[in-house]
């Protein structure tokens, strides 16, 4: 028996068919061993020796394969067809010889870019060893990776308290958003006007032309700046005389575009569909690993990691094939296209993304598919066969008109050009079937077709158009259209991008607002942090040039321990360089580096760093045990402080809407009171006050409510808190509802229990008080303290994103667990006969209904991470003796 490993149990499946009983087709659930994450897992001083361990995952994976391999006659490595794949099963090779079950088995390595019968017979008939470039090249990259992660991090949290952590790659995509942002916040916007007149033909054919020229000078978009001048134009347009001087015709082809690579399928699946580009490689891994078509798994697309753009000849044959029979013999190109990938650092040895078998029509399987996966599929399917269309032929037409004025020619009066354009498609060839979408488009007035005109042929005058517009900030970017942008630069790998992204996400370095990337305070603490002391790490071209020192590795043209030693010469030597480095140092750069996002300028002249509380003391960035905020210089006798948001380049604020000089805005009276509700932005965040005094009552606004849209109801309910909300059913005691230092509870007695991203705190309902109440007192959820969670049985390591996968036997039903996913069962489920393939997808669809906003079943459990830091302050408390001080979260009360 031969013994064959691949990554996923669903393409184990699928294999194992195809090979018959002689094969044992195993899954490695992805990597078996990594560096733990700890200090010393690479050593500089031993030549970079690396620490691999396995953790109880991987351990009890690596023994189930040993097992089976002792008794096998060959083992097959069959992982993924790019360097992680390489690298996992170099990591099963050498586990395994330390297993000593190998003995003299022989071992071979094959890669197949589709999980199709024809393609994995055909890989099984080329065995090839393990590429010892490829994973030297894997093992140059996890330590750089391991060096810059874990000795430049500690550095950042003892100067930069509140900042997580920093990456070789995140960081650098981290600086591309920071950077768009400041761009918008120092931009300016600048008034100008355009002069559109509406003319007709003799025929009474209407068109619009548009001014762009007046007495011999050109006019540019920005050149009319001022109504007056606008305003004269259009007198004399309404006195003029129009008649066309020039008709000019050009012929022009477009071409489809190529198949698509990883960047490409992330941005256009952004673009077209709304995925975010971490949810384009589930999906797409769904796809490749195969769907169940009439009794058979058959895999739908080829291998999704990729910057390659070249596809197979025979796919390329029954493209054309298809196009011939399904569009006709014009929309075949008389040549197949061939096409080159544009960056120079391409890893062109796999084909790019495309249909495994083009005969299969997106109408016909996406009976079989998931709504997603349909969608998906249907736009690989389009771009592919697109490709290899004939192009598409256009006729570009471009009218120059003049207008004269005050006389019977240009002579005697004055004269204004005009210039109208248009576009016809002649032959739609690949547009028949496709066109790719932009980023921040903007209007297209090539797109209009014009009417048939000759030179001196009189028009008619039908109305004259002047509009006011203002000059817009560069826009920020999208998920889209920041991959494209580190794809330019030759930042980071295919693979990479999305999960660079998330990550950028999970640290809450940037958030997403209307599908746009914004940077947090934290985020841009951190790059003006790394861009003072670290300058040269988060520089795009050295980050680029060591990607393609990597790209030499992989190629056998560099040794790997020598890059290694290049890198951590000079970045052991930044590093010590910020031994002695003093918080006021690191304070003078950031105030200096953050000063227009911070203390804007008012407009008026004034100093924008003065405290608008006491007048005299001077605004500045410090640093406390929760992060950085402004502060005033003459504290403790002056307590201003505020956030650093500050008025963004657009006009928008981050604090409160209408809000004056000191962050505060007057919201109306309390109707119980007659107090006086204002909302105000405070050290910890933005918080609704009762009246002045020496300690009025306060309430922060919960994390996602937005102070611009807060009103008084919304304030007054808030100011309310805590308050009863239900009856405990044990106890009879009551359950309160309140908002604490790590967000909104519910407390009985001395259990609290935090509500979820999808519960309102204002509208939290009895029932579900009480249900977030029993399952803390039960332990059932540990998401929500320290109370161990009922044991439930592991299905194995999710195929895509790694972490176990457990069905658990929850309260309320069974619900299967991933990370901080919990997706509930389907009614009638029995969670003893739930595969991979079921719970990867209801895992999939609660991860996407959460992103989306939409309220779940349940509610979405809260990251390990922060569940801990919710315990960690009561456990310090009470071992101190402060108990009762513990026992009661309490609302953050932001200094005014």
């Amino acid at each position: 028996m031969n013994v064959v490993i691949v990554e996923s149990p669903a393409k184990a499946k699928t294999i194992n068919k195809y090979l018959g009983s002689g094969y044992e087709v195993v899954a490695s659930f992805g990597h078996v061993r990594d560096l733990p994450p700890k200090d010393g897992s690479v050593d500089p001083d031993a030549d970079f020796a690396m620490l691999w361990e396995s953790d109880g995952r991987g351990a009890k994976r690596i023994a189930e394969i040993a097992k089976l391999v002792k008794g096998a006659d060959k083992l097959i490595l069959a992982t993924d067809p790019d360097r992680e794949g390489e690298a996992i099963s170099w990591h099963l090779l050498e586990a395994l010889r330390d297993k000593r079950v190998l003995k003299d088995m022989p071992v071979e390595r094959v890669t197949f870019n589709a999980i199709t019968k024809q393609a994995v017979q055909q890989a099984m008939a080329q065995p090839r060893q393990i590429d010892s470039a490829l994973v030297e090249a894997y093992l140059a990259r996890r330590a750089l990776d391991y060096l810059v992660g874990f000795r430049l991090s500690p550095v950042l949290w003892r100067k930069l308290p509140g900042a997580r952590s920093a990456g070789r790659v995140q960081s650098v995509a981290l600086r591309l958003v920071c950077e768009r942002e400041s761009e918008i916040e120092r931009f300016r916007k600048k008034e100008y006007w355009s002069l559109v007149a509406t003319l007709a033909t003799p025929r009474g054919e209407t068109f619009e032309a548009r001014l762009v020229g007046a007495d011999g000078q050109k006019i540019q978009r920005l050149d009319v700046g001022t109504e007056a001048e606008a305003r004269a134009f259009e007198k004399a347009l309404a006195e003029a005389h129009f008649a066309v001087t020039s008709v000019e015709a050009k012929p022009a082809r477009r071409h489809p575009y190529a198949p698509f690579t990883t960047s490409t399928l992330q941005q256009e699946a952004s673009r077209k569909l709304g995925f975010a580009p971490n949810r384009t490689m589930q999906v797409a891994q769904r796809l490749y690993e195969g769907v169940d078509i009439g009794g058979e798994t058959v895999g739908l697309i080829t291998y999704m990691r990729t910057d390659g753009v070249d596809v197979a000849p025979e796919a390329v044959s029954a493209i054309r094939d298809l196009i011939g029979k399904d569009y006709g013999a014009r929309y075949v190109p008389g040549a197949p296209r061939k096409y080159t990938a544009k960056q120079k650092n391409a890893q062109e040895a796999h084909e790019a993304i495309r249909p495994t078998d083009v005969r299969r029509h997106p109408r016909d399987v996406a009976k079989v598919l998931e709504p997603e996966q349909a969608r998906l599929y249907d736009l690989i399917w389009k771009r592919t066969v697109a490709s290899q269309m004939e192009s598409a032929e256009l006729e570009r037409t471009t009218v120059d008109i003049d207008a004269t004025v005050g006389g019977l020619g240009a002579s005697l009066g004055r004269r204004l050009e005009l210039r109208a354009t248009g576009q016809v498609v002649k032959f739609d060839g690949f547009l028949a079937l496709y066109t790719e979408d932009r980023d921040d488009d903007g209007e297209d007035e090539d797109g209009k077709r014009l009417p048939a005109m000759t030179v001196g042929e009189k028009l008619a005058r039908k109305s004259i158009a002047t509009t006011q517009h203002f000059t817009e900030p560069p826009p920020r970017y999208s998920e889209a259209s920041l991959v494209k942008r580190m794809e330019e630069l030759g930042i980071g790998r295919p693979s990479t991008y999305a999960a660079t992204l998330q990550t950028l996400q999970d640290r809450e370095y940037v958030r997403i607002e209307k599908k746009r990337l914004v940077p947090e305070d934290k985020g841009r603490l951190v790059i003006a942090f790394l861009e003072n002391f670290f300058e040269r790490y988060v520089e795009y071209g050295f980050t680029a040039a060591l990607e393609e020192r990597l790209d030499l590795v992989s190629n056998h043209e560099l040794d790997w321990k020598a890059l290694l030693r290049d890198f951590w010469r000079d970045f052991a030597a930044a590093l010590d360089e910020t031994k002695e480095l003093r918080v006021s140092d690191v304070l003078a750069a950031l105030n200096d580096s953050l000063g227009p996002h911070i203390f804007p300028d008012k407009g008026d002249g004034s100093n924008p760093r003065v405290c608008p509380s006491c007048g005299s003391g001077m605004l500045s960035l410090k640093l406390g045990k929760f992060g950085a905020f402004i502060g005033c210089s003459n504290y403790p006798e002056c307590r201003f402080t505020r956030q650093l948001s500050a008025p963004s380049g657009d006009g928008e604020t981050d604090g409160p809407a209408g809000a004056g000089a000191d962050g505060t805005r007057r919201l109306g009276t309390d109707p119980a009171t007659g107090l006086e509700v204002t909302v105000r932005d405070g050290r910890f965040g933005p918080y609704v006050q009762l009246g002045e005094g020496e300690k009025p009552k306060r309430t922060s606004l919960p994390k996602g409510m937005s102070p611009g849209g807060l009103d008084l109801d919304r304030a007054v309910a808030l100011l309310e808190l805590p308050k009863e909300v239900a009856k405990h059913p044990e106890s009879g005691e009551a359950i309160l509802v309140g908002i604490g230092r790590y967000g909104p509870y519910v407390q009985h007695g001395r259990t609290y229990a935090n509500l979820e991203k999808d519960d309102d705190v204002l509208a939290i309902g009895a029932n579900r008080a009480i249900d977030l109440v029993i399952a803390k007192e039960s332990g059932a959820k540990s998401r929500f303290g320290r109370g161990a969670a009922p044991a439930g049985r592991e299905i194995g390591e999710h195929p895509t994103l790694g972490g176990p996968v457990t069905v658990m036997a929850g309260r309320y039903g069974p619900y299967v667990k991933h990370g901080s996913v919990n997706a509930t069962l389907p009614k009638g489920k029995d969670p003893a006969g739930l595969t991979m393939e079921e719970a990867v997808a209801l895992i999939a669809a609660r991860a996407e209904t959460a992103g989306s906003g939409k309220k779940p079943v349940r509610g979405k459990a809260a990251p390990k991470a922060k569940a801990a830091a919710k315990e960690k302050a009561p456990a310090k408390a009470k071992a101190a003796g402060k108990a009762k001080a513990a026992a009661k979260p309490k609302a953050a009360k932001p200094k005014d």
